[in-house]
């Protein structure tokens, strides 16, 4: 089942090309609450629901194309998000898990406007990633058992302003606007082996993003059992997987970024900055080679654009 917001944060199940409005099927009690809670709500309740959403996707719907889709999970109470965590088509040891907390009030809706802050990052990046969303409260759970916690998954948008002294933590990467994700979820049993889906990305017709989560390192189990030995997980959690390198690059004023992910969708967003600043418009090359070579020699010069912003310093 895929389950989505659209217009006034009316939750829907999508059928086809259709949006069904299942807010009578999910009741009273789930809409009378504030827009962001209704979807965190219905997850937890999902088994209960069930049946109803079945019996009113049935119905006639909205096109899609017609209506205005919302972030799936407008404000999650946490996003975790992997570092790397991609093999970068290496054969190479697995590293260390590691997370990073991406904050909620940087959620943005497909179709929205990534605002750039005026704030002097070397680069802003965009990273696809497949993200999974939490069904239930999960606190020290096994590695075994952790897909049972998990409800399904979404695309999701990594936005990451480099050269701010802290490129893959709160400060890169939690600016308003920087966690677009959606176009809705599409539940567990839809997606039958998360370690095996096409991930693609284009900026305005460039193509970027192109690579399988079979490169992962730790799976999506893995980083279920992992983040809830530290914090309890809630219905609604979203943890994001991290992103293949390889073809990553800059984001800039005016252009049109897309993900699609097998199985699930794809939604793009508009990129605006006020200061209209400029960078070459391809893949960076720099940021992927250091991904890639820093796995088989940690001592690899840690490229310009990653490093804390010289004062004075211009863009092109």
């Amino acid at each position: 089942m895929k389950l989505a917001l659209f217009n006034d944060y009316i939750p829907a199940v999508v059928v086809g090309d259709k949006l069904i409005d299942v807010s009578k099927a999910v009741g009273d009690d789930i809409m009378k609450l504030k827009p962001h809670e209704r979807m965190p709500e219905i997850i937890a309740n999902f088994d209960r629901l069930r049946p109803a959403l079945e019996k009113a996707a049935q119905a006639g719907g909205v096109p899609v194309s017609g209506a205005r889709l919302r972030a799936p999970l407008p404000r999650p109470s946490k996003i975790l998000c992997a570092i790397g965590n991609f093999f970068e088509g290496t054969k190479t040891p697995v590293r260390p898990l590691a997370l990073f907390l991406k904050s909620p009030a940087a959620v943005l809706d497909p179709g929205g406007t990534v605002e750039l802050p005026k704030q002097q990052a070397n680069v802003f990046h965009h990273e696809a990633e497949l993200a999974i969303v939490i069904g239930r409260r999960a606190s020290n759970v096994s590695q075994a058992d952790a897909m049972n916690y998990v409800f399904g998954f979404t695309c999701f948008m990594d936005i990451s302003a480099r050269g701010l002294g802290d490129n893959v933590g709160f400060i890169g990467k939690s600016f308003d606007t920087f966690a677009p994700h959606g176009p809705w979820i599409v539940t567990r049993d839809e997606i039958p082996n998360p370690n095996q889906l096409s991930i693609r990305m284009w900026d305005d017709d460039q193509p970027r993003h192109d690579y399988n989560t079979s490169d992962m390192e730790h799976p999506p189990a893995e980083l279920v059992a992992y983040a809830s030995s530290i914090s309890t997980l809630e219905p609604g959690d979203l943890i994001s997987c991290g992103t293949n390198h390889q073809q990553i690059g800059p984001v800039q004023d005016g252009e049109t970024v897309t993900i699609e992910i097998e199985r699930i969708g794809r939604f793009s967003v508009k990129i605006h900055d006020q200061q209209k600043r400029k960078w070459p418009k391809e893949i960076d090359r720099a940021m992927a080679d250091f991904t890639r070579n820093r796995r088989t020699d940690p001592s690899t010069p840690v490229p310009a654009i990653l490093r804390p912003r010289e004062s004075g310093a211009t863009h092109r």
